[in-house]
């Protein structure tokens, strides 16, 4: 079965549990106040899919709890997108991802441009154990690419309520034939004004890493949040001219912001 039919069923099967599955009756007391925490810093991460190059991007985060609950956890390379549906462990919602454009700069006027990329998909969390989290995101390219690619992880979170947070855990990428082959392919009219081997990798595993995150706070309004995050490209993705001559398969993401917490309440 191709990569993109069996993300298709993984999302299938994730609408079908999250319609069958009855809404957690337990909410939040109406009268507990909001709290608010805001995040804002400088980040680094690949200037695009497979450079090794890097470029400087804004750390924004905003977060919300009622009363005493804690923050609720969110992994450090999450994409955009709330949780719509919780039920028995499990958080459903829709997922963004960007990617930065390929110029024809970066690889030398061998190559063509590649635009800014948007995914749209969604993802599903499974909370198995409070200090355990598994979570799947699949997404699809409507700009810059139009392949399907897919991010598997876990995170071990320990904390100390709101004073502090510390995440780490492996990530595991999947990418179809057509994504692959638009940032790590390379077609035989480009090759021969590219000097390089024509390439057309298959569907598959992408990349190998992990990801730590770190939330720390200060006083009951300020504090700092921090993350790193590596990624090693490999199979028929690693194995690609396009990184040999232009890019690399240590892909490297890391930031660091100033956080503000407010709301009702607050001393």
């Amino acid at each position: 079965m191709s990569l993109r039919m069996l993300t298709l069923c993984a999302v299938a099967a994730g609408t079908v549990a999250a319609a069958l599955a009855q809404p957690a009756l337990a909410q939040d007391a109406k009268d507990a106040p909001r709290r608010y925490r805001v995040a804002l810093g400088p980040q680094v991460l690949p200037s695009y899919p497979g450079a090794d190059g890097s470029r400087l991007r804004p750390l924004m985060d905003l977060d919300r709890a009622r009363g005493d609950t804690p923050f609720p956890f969110e992994a450090p390379d999450e994409s955009f997108g709330p949780g719509l549906l919780r039920t028995n462990g499990f958080e459903f919602g829709p997922a963004v991802g960007l990617d930065g454009r390929r110029t024809r700069g970066d690889t030398d006027d061998r190559l063509p441009r590649i635009r800014s990329a948007v995914e749209i998909g969604g993802f599903v969390n499974y909370q198995v154990a409070p200090a355990f989290r598994l979570r799947t995101e699949v997404r699809r390219g409507v700009r810059g690419h139009h392949g399907w690619i897919s991010t598997i992880g876990a995170d071990y979170v320990t904390r100390d309520a709101d004073r502090w947070l510390f995440s780490l855990g492996p990530r595991v990428t999947l990418s179809d034939g057509r994504y692959n082959r638009t940032y790590f392919g390379i077609s035989p009219a480009d090759a021969v004004a590219a000097g390089l081997p024509a390439y057309r990798p298959g569907a598959g595993l992408q990349a190998l890493g992990g990801t730590a995150g770190l939330i720390r706070q200060f006083t009951p309004h300020w504090g700092i949040y921090a993350y790193a995050k590596y990624d090693r490209l490999v199979d028929d993705v690693g194995r690609s001219p396009v990184l040999a001559a232009f890019g690399s398969r240590n892909q490297i993401s890391g930031g660091a912001a100033l956080t503000y917490t407010f709301g009702k309440g607050m001393r």
